[in-house]
C-alpha cells in the first residue's frame, strides 16, 4: 500500500507559534511510529513568524529541535513550496489567529485538498468569542452573562468610555475577565477586581483586538469535554483543571506543573452527561468537522452547566487536554490522529 502524504502544517504568525510546534512534534511522533509508520508519510511545512512557508527539508529540521525560526526570508512571503503540489490531506497544527480562524482554512478549501479539522465557517464561529457566543446563544445553550465591546469605545476617550466601564459594571459587576475576542491560550486575558482594573485591562486588550468580550466571574469548577467526529461525532469523558493561580492564564496552561488535570472528573454521572450533551450540541451549532475541546463552568452551589467557549483546534502537546481526554477513553494518541486525518478523507 502506498502511504498516505499527509502535509504537516505549523508553526504561524499568531502569539501561540511555539505551542504550534509542540504540538507538530507530538502529532509527527504519532504518525512516524507502530502501524501508522507504514500508512503515512509525514510532509512538514513550517510557517515562521514572518509568515514565510519553508521547505520540507529545513520545516523537518526545525520539527526535530523544536526551535523556531525567525530569519527574515526577504521576498518569498507567498512562495508555497513545490511539494505542497504532492500532500494528498492536510494537517494543519495553527493554534491562534492565521491558523485556527478560517484563514488557512479557506486557503486549504482552495487548494482542493482534504484538511483535518473544522471548515471556514465552524473555525471562524469558532475562533471569534462574540460570534461563538452569539450561536450557543441560538442555540439556547447556557452560559455566563457578557458584554461585547469594540477597540474604538475603548480608545474614544472620556466621551464613550466611562459609560461603556458604567454599562459593564451595571451588567456583570465584579470579578469579571476581560478577553480579546480573537486570540487564543489565555493570551491577552486580565481578571478586574476594580473599575480601575477593569479600565486597564480593557486598555491590554485593546492592543491584541479589535474585539473585546467582558464576561462576568463566576466561583465554578473548569470542566473540559473532547468531541471528535463529524456528523456523527462523539464525546470523550470529562476532564477538570485545577490550579493555584488566580485564574487559568497562558503561564499556569503550559507550565509543567502549574495546574493539575483530573481525568475522569469526579463529578455526579447526571453532570458528565450533560456536558456530554452540551458539547456535541456546541459542535454541531458551529458546524464544526473532526475535532474540537468544549470548556463549560460548573456551578456547583446550584448545579448549573455553563459553556464557556469551544477550541476548534486544540493543543496537541504532552500537557494538553484533548488527547489525554480520548487516551482515558480508550483511543491512544497514535490512534487519535490516524481517525482525524480518516475523517478528514471521509467527511
Amino acid at each position: 500500500m502506498t502511504a498516505i502524504k499527509v502535509g504537516l502544517l505549523f508553526g504561524g504568525r499568531s502569539g501561540e507559534h511555539q505551542v504550534s510546534i509542540k504540538s507538530a512534534r507530538a502529532i509527527a511522533k504519532a504518525l512516524e511510529t507502530g502501524e501508522n509508520k507504514e500508512k503515512y508519510q509525514v510532509i512538514p511545512f513550517y510557517i515562521n513568524q514572518n509568515g514565510v512557508w519553508l521547505e520540507p527539508e529545513k520545516s523537518a529540521q526545525i520539527l526535530a529541535s523544536g526551535i523556531a525560526d525567525d530569519t527574515d526570508y526577504q521576498g518569498s512571503k507567498w512562495q508555497f513550496p513545490a511539494p505542497c503540489q504532492e500532500i494528498q490531506v492536510w494537517f494543519p497544527i495553527l493554534h491562534g489567529p492565521n491558523g485556527e480562524d478560517g484563514t488557512v482554512q479557506g486557503l486549504l478549501t482552495l487548494m482542493d485538498v482534504p484538511f483535518v479539522g473544522s471548515g471556514v465557517l465552524g473555525s471562524a464561529l469558532g475562533m471569534d468569542k462574540i460570534a461563538m457566543k452569539n450561536a450557543f446563544a441560538q442555540a439556547q445553550l447556557p452560559q455566563v452573562a457578557y458584554v461585547a465591546v469594540t477597540r474604538d469605545e475603548v480608545l474614544s476617550g472620556p466621551c464613550v468610555f466611562p459609560k461603556m466601564c458604567d454599562r459593564i459594571d451595571e451588567t456583570l459587576g465584579y470579578p469579571c475577565f476581560v478577553k480579546p475576542a480573537n486570540l487564543g491560550s489565555s493570551v491577552g486575558i486580565a481578571k478586574a477586581n476594580t473599575r480601575q482594573e477593569l479600565e486597564e485591562a480593557l486598555d491590554m486588550a485593546a492592543q491584541y483586538d479589535t474585539r473585546i468580550i467582558v464576561e462576568a466571574g463566576v466561583k465554578a469548577r473548569e470542566v473540559e469535554c473532547a468531541v471528535l467526529g463529524n456528523a456523527q461525532a462523539k464525546a470523550s469523558v470529562v476532564g477538570e483543571i485545577t490550579y493555584d493561580a488566580d485564574f487559568y492564564d497562558y503561564e499556569t496552561k503550559y507550565t509543567d506543573g502549574k495546574a493539575q488535570l483530573i481525568i475522569p472528573s469526579q463529578l455526579p454521572q447526571n453532570i458528565v452527561n450533560q456536558i456530554q450533551e452540551m458539547s456535541l450540541n456546541a459542535f454541531h451549532a458551529l458546524n464544526c468537522q473532526g475535532l474540537s475541546r468544549v470548556d463549560f463552568f460548573y456551578v456547583e452551589e446550584t448545579g448549573e452547566v455553563l459553556i464557556n467557549e469551544i477550541n476548534t483546534l486544540p493543543g496537541f502537546t504532552a500537557l494538553s487536554m484533548y488527547p489525554q481526554l480520548w487516551e482515558a477513553s480508550g483511543v491512544k494518541f497514535a490512534d487519535l490522529v490516524d481517525k482525524l486525518i480518516d475523517f478528514a478523507l471521509n467527511p
